[in-house]
């Protein structure tokens, strides 16, 4: 039997939305693959909460904010220890994404703590406020990994959402490599970089919370199995 205990870091921010579609992924992996798995989900706001998970997903919100209540809470170092030292899965949306990150540019004065992990500067509100919020279908390739056909592209919310704008790591670098797993072209020629993987850390740009679209939630549990079975 295999049970693992997900968390979802509730201090600020779209964590309830993140536990509605996470008990949906889980009840449709724990239907596939009973009685092997058992899936235990958790809000997170204390060290105590944090230290019996053995996945954690940092949701949407204000970054800003989500950084100075976990500082407050004595949960940065934890976070980093988590992120960095036991290396557990950790999945970062929108602003979770930006605490991941090792940079970010267009900081508030003072700037912000980061809790980092994924050697990339992330540009803040990249698409502009709130009023400039909007759904992009995007192609998630690695959501269709090991079937014959391409999954249909997932409805991307972006509300003031960030995006990768430089990539940090060296080729000499001990730690693995920033995976690009999705993209799409930017206004201004390029691409916006909306999601990336770095060995136990993943970043969307976007809330996948916001929909009915549970498919990034199940990849991501898969991962999560996966990893606990190998520790």
């Amino acid at each position: 039997m295999v049970a693992v205990t997900v968390g979802v870091l509730a201090l600020q921010g779209g964590f309830a939305e993140h536990l509605g579609l996470l008990r949906r992924a889980a009840d449709r992996l724990s239907v596939a693959r009973q009685p092997q798995l058992v899936i235990n989900l958790t809000e997170v706001r204390t060290q105590e909460e944090l230290a019996i998970c053995d996945a954690l997903i940092l949701p949407g919100g204000e970054s800003t904010t989500l950084s100075l209540v976990a500082a407050q809470s004595g949960l940065l170092e934890p976070l980093r220890e988590f992120v960095k030292v036991a290396k557990k899965p950790v999945w970062g949306t929108c602003a979770g994404l930006i605490l991941l990150c090792e940079q970010a540019s267009a900081t508030k004065r003072g700037g912000q703590e980061l809790i980092g992990g994924l050697d990339v500067k992330v540009h803040r509100n990249h698409f502009g406020r709130q009023l400039q919020s909007f759904v992009q279908d995007v192609d998630l390739p690695f959501l269709g990994q090991g079937g014959a056909d391409a999954p249909a592209p997932f409805p991307a919310v972006f509300i003031r959402a960030p995006v990768v704008d430089q990539m940090l790591s060296r080729a000499d670098s001990p730690r693995p490599a920033v995976e690009i797993l999705a993209k799409f072209p930017s206004h201004e020629g390029g691409d916006n970089i909306v999601a990336i993987k770095q060995g136990n850390v993943f970043g969307t740009s976007f809330h996948p919370e916001l929909t009915d679209d549970i498919r990034i939630h199940v990849w991501w549990l898969e991962q999560v199995i996966q990893a606990r079975r190998e520790n």
